[in-house]
């Protein structure tokens, strides 16, 4: 109910000009907080490939409301306007989007709320949260369990991953495709990190998530759980000495304003999911939930592409705001990993052993261990 109230009256201030274009402060985790980082000029991102397939006319009208996180200059939100582009033209414009970003209508936690409740038709948390709702999930929480991106991919994409969606199935949710928020990294106000040393005693902003807590705790650092929304004056008023997320995020959520130093730890990748409310898809012809699952995938699969482009600009434009960024080497990353290890002691038994050793398997796989 909550959800439906904030759409109406986004809808009404959007109608009345009440938004005015300025991005809202409250974010889900990864969102874009603070705007997007002063930037008059964005990265130079990919197009997306051309729309294929079927265009099937006849069918009923609708139209999906879709909240995100994130900011509109975000590869998020570029890849849902993407989706919004495949779905309306396969459908001849029976079904359209609109997307609500900035965490307009909530967090990742209440957005979800609003796909099981009906208020809502579509939303893309990270995985941390949806572990809530699916435990399994938080294996990507795990520290350094992916060292590239190739075998985060392979295992989203392989059974492994489809099991995953697939376990929503009677939550009032239904998962359509796993896509990328990224590599984490970590910033703060103190000191140049160079191992895990100098995280100890740090006081570091963690998503509300029980696994971050143990990786920070296992550094010495004191982890405090706090909503992304809320980041930002912490850290400017000295409640937190610092926080991890992608470059992307740290850039567009303006951390290098109260943020000095910048540590390239790359220490948990998360990924994004695209998820539909399951009432709205039972509602779906079968001929326009394969256009809706379609829309997905290759709109994911976008946002992957970009996510990474996105990254590396991310990166370059911080170190350009000032940002004394570290980017540590293999040593220094093993450090970081061993210093973590007690945290799968911990979490592979609660998670699912075999699951984690599955994932690691095919991991090693990839990577040609």
């Amino acid at each position: 109910m909550l959800v439906g109230l904030m759409v109406s009256a986004i809808v009404f201030m959007v109608a009345c000009g009440g938004f005015g274009g300025e991005p809202a402060e409250d974010q889900a985790d990864g969102g874009n907080g603070e705007g997007n980082g002063g930037q008059e000029e964005g990265p130079d991102l990919s197009s997306p490939p051309e729309i294929e397939g079927d265009v099937v006319s006849e069918g009923e009208e609708s139209t999906i409301r879709f909240g995100i996180g994130l900011a509109e200059s975000s590869p998020q939100y570029i890849s849902v306007e993407y989706f919004r582009d495949i779905l309306e033209e396969r459908t001849d414009g029976r079904i359209s989007v609109d997307i609500f970003p900035n965490s307009q209508v909530g967090d990742d936690n209440e957005m979800m709320d609003g796909l099981q409740s009906g208020t809502l038709e579509m939303t893309y948390p990270s995985t941390s949260p949806a572990a809530t709702i699916v435990p399994e999930l938080a294996v990507f929480d795990l520290p350094f369990l992916f060292p590239s991106r190739e075998s985060a991919y392979e295992v989203l994409d392989s059974e492994i991953g489809q099991e995953m969606l697939d376990s929503f199935e009677g939550t009032g949710i239904k998962a359509l495709y796993f896509t990328e928020n990224g590599y984490r990294q970590l910033t703060n106000s103190q000191t140049e990190i160079q191992g895990p040393d100098d995280v100890g005693g740090l006081r570091v902003r963690v998503m509300e998530n029980e696994v971050q807590l143990s990786i920070w705790n296992a550094l010495g650092a004191n982890p405090t759980p706090m909503a992304f929304g809320e980041v930002f004056s912490a850290m400017e008023q000295g409640v937190v000495d610092g926080q991890e997320n992608p470059w992307s995020t740290i850039l567009t959520s303006n951390f290098a304003e109260v943020q000095q130093y910048g540590a390239e730890t790359r220490h948990v990748y998360t990924p994004f999911m695209i998820m539909i409310s399951q009432g709205f898809w039972d509602g779906l012809s079968p001929e326009d939930q394969e256009i809706v699952q379609e829309a997905a995938e290759q709109s994911g699969d976008y946002e992957r592409m970009i996510s990474e482009e996105y990254d590396e600009y991310s990166k370059e434009q911080l170190a350009e705001q000032g940002m004394e960024i570290s980017e540590l080497d293999e040593q220094q990353l093993a450090e970081f990993q061993d210093a973590t290890e007690p945290v799968y002691d911990e979490w592979a038994p609660r998670i699912g052993e075999d699951l984690v050793q599955d994932i690691q398997d095919m991991v090693d796989e990839v990577e040609g261990q």
